[in-house]
């Protein structure tokens, strides 16, 4: 049984790093004025960035293998990397104008609110408390380490989004 989940888990890695070539090669880039240049990427453990957003319902379905949420006109990828590195894809529909905003009003995000707007605990039902285990949720727009909050990064179609677990 063990060794039929691990098929299924490589079978899976290896369409995701297909459809993200693939995409690479579609794809003319994002420019979003909310990020910086950080040398820090989404890369989760197996070497797959995220998925790339998409803003047209067309283009929604060609994110194979990433789970569609949501109902509304603005389409966006989001990859949630756990502490143990397994990622998840999802190809977001929304008709809010932040991530933080269509991320809660799925239930996939909660936190707590503070100076610095909402602090991100639980992702997808995984907490990572910096105050118990060191760990954080980091957040990432198109690979880079985002310089704005969840809640105040307004979607960009064509960017593709990233929450992961990391260390402090």
């Amino acid at each position: 049984m063990k060794q039929m989940t691990n098929l299924k888990r490589s079978l899976s890695l290896a369409l995701c790093a297909l459809l993200l070539a693939a995409a690479a090669l579609g794809t003319t880039g994002c420019s979003n004025s909310n990020s910086n240049n950080s040398s820090s990427a989404a890369i989760t453990s197996s070497g797959v960035t995220s998925l790339p957003g998409s803003s047209s319902a067309a283009d929604a379905s060609g994110a194979a293998g990433a789970e569609q949420l949501g109902e509304g006109e603005t389409l966006f990828a989001l990859t949630v990397t756990d502490g143990d590195g397994n990622s998840t894809a999802y190809q977001i529909s929304t008709d809010e104008t932040t991530v933080g905003a269509a991320l809660q009003a799925l239930g996939l995000i909660e936190g707590e609110e503070s100076e610095y707007g909402l602090y991100v605990k639980t992702v997808c039902g995984i907490t990572a408390d910096y105050d118990t285990d060191g760990s954080y949720w980091a957040f990432y727009i198109d690979g880079e380490y985002a310089s704005t909050g969840v809640d105040s990064t307004e979607i960009v179609p064509g960017c593709s989004y990233a929450l992961r677990v990391e260390q402090g």
